[in-house]
């Protein structure tokens, strides 16, 4: 079933989520957020569910934030969509999987942070164009990338917001798989329920484990991060850069 933007289904102990906009790139709303919030949290005590899988349908993964509904109604802290997808992420106590393809811009990138196993097509073209933006990273994104992949690749990657290959982050170690395209429906899905079938108590608490050194330190910066994106968001710094970015978006 599909519920506005966002397709869910369940099976074989699997919830997929696609993010259902391919004529706007799959481009995120409020409502959106939302969906997906709702869905992960439900996830975390629904015993037939052992792995959550969110992919894009279309061609493209996500072109992150949709400008227009991000412009009108900014996030203004801990009560917005927004937040409450990225705790939702944080939180989540099922493996979870991403599959990419096409475009994965801001929080399509930054939200792969909190994956489990992320797969990716070798036409993917992902970037963080956040400090380009008048902005400043979210997610947690400037904790965890730095400790995945190093300060140096963490500075060039937020600082100079280009775009980068799949396999730039296969390198980075935040991508498990580069394979063709047409490759990433099918292995997504085996590498989803291969992990629904495994023994749920354990992987519940194998999962803890994983990320219960870095919880409070990354809840913190998490938090420091939504009040200077906050901040950001109303500076003029930030509007020139949006206003010049949606003119040349309207080219």
């Amino acid at each position: 079933m599909a519920i506005e933007d966002i397709s869910i289904s369940r099976n074989q102990g699997v919830l997929a989520l696609g993010l259902n906009r391919p004529n706007k790139l799959n481009a995120i709303t409020r409502e959106m957020y939302s969906i997906l919030a709702r869905e992960i949290d439900s996830a975390n005590s629904d015993e037939e569910i052992g792995a959550v899988l969110i992919y894009g349908e279309g061609n493209d993964f996500t072109s992150g934030n949709d400008l227009n509904d991000f412009l009108e109604h900014p996030p203004s802290g801990a009560d917005s969509p927004v937040w409450h997808f990225l705790t939702a992420i944080r939180t989540c106590s099922k493996p979870l999987v991403a599959a990419i393809t096409g475009r994965a811009v801001g929080v399509g990138v930054t939200m792969l942070l909190h994956c489990d196993y992320v797969i990716a097509g070798k036409s993917s073209k992902l970037s963080m164009p956040f400090v380009n933006l008048g902005l400043v990273p979210e997610a947690g994104s400037s904790y965890l990338l730095p400790l995945i992949a190093g300060h140096h690749r963490a500075a060039e990657m937020f600082m100079l917001g280009e775009v980068f290959s799949a396999q730039r982050g296969y390198e980075a170690g935040f991508i498990n798989e580069v394979l063709d395209d047409e490759e990433i429906a099918v292995r997504a899905g085996e590498r989803a329920k291969q992990l629904a079938d495994q023994p749920r108590s354990a992987m519940r608490q194998t999962k803890r484990l994983l990320r219960q050194a870095h919880q409070k330190q990354l809840m913190a910066v998490m938090d420091e991060e939504a009040q200077l994106f906050s901040a950001a968001l109303e500076s003029d710094e930030a509007r020139t850069a949006f206003m010049n970015f949606l003119m040349k978006k309207g080219r």
